[in-house]
């Protein structure tokens, strides 16, 4: 974070407008108290926020990015398909389990994502992160065989946002 000037006392201005934007479609509401609230509150969570930026992020392959957010998109749909399906039937098609997966990338920010890809996909849920950070608990709604989501987590996920972010 900068020190000076502007930077001192707005130092995410595209976050911080981000944030606005965000509060007034929550709130369907452009009236002069809502922008008002908005403005004050994200301006706040800039400056609280601000310290904990590590650095700029740095995308390296900006098209793999795209087709790793369009692979998760698809994968989250029918993901929700086959979790409904197993939950509409009877409990006998669930099985659940947790599954340890060792994590060859490195940097808080890819690690989040790929945390946050697995929770996102209906039927996982990224459970810890162990301390020495080189293990992702994983707890699946239906788990058969636990190297067969491993080898999914680490191919499917894991690999191409090792690609994005080079780590």
């Amino acid at each position: 974070m900068k020190t000076g000037g502007l930077s001192r006392w707005l130092p995410l201005p595209l976050q911080t407008a981000v944030l606005v934007v965000v509060w007034l479609l929550l709130n369907n509401s452009m009236a002069p108290g809502q922008i008002l609230l908005g403005v004050v509150l994200a301006w706040l969570v800039s400056l609280l926020v601000a310290p904990l930026q590590e650095g700029p992020i740095r995308v390296r392959r900006f098209r793999l990015a795209g087709k790793y957010l369009l692979r998760l998109l698809k994968d989250i749909v029918v993901a929700n398909f086959d979790v409904a399906a197993r939950i509409l039937r009877s409990r006998r098609h669930l099985k659940p389990g947790f599954v340890a997966v060792p994590l060859d990338i490195r940097g808080d920010l890819p690690v989040s994502l790929l945390a946050n890809t697995v929770s996102l996909t209906p039927g996982t849920v990224s459970a810890e992160l162990s301390s020495d950070r080189c293990w992702l608990y994983v707890h699946a709604l239906h788990l058969e065989d636990d190297t067969v989501l491993i080898k999914v987590i680490k191919e499917r996920y894991e690999q191409p946002l090792r690609e994005i972010f080079e780590c």
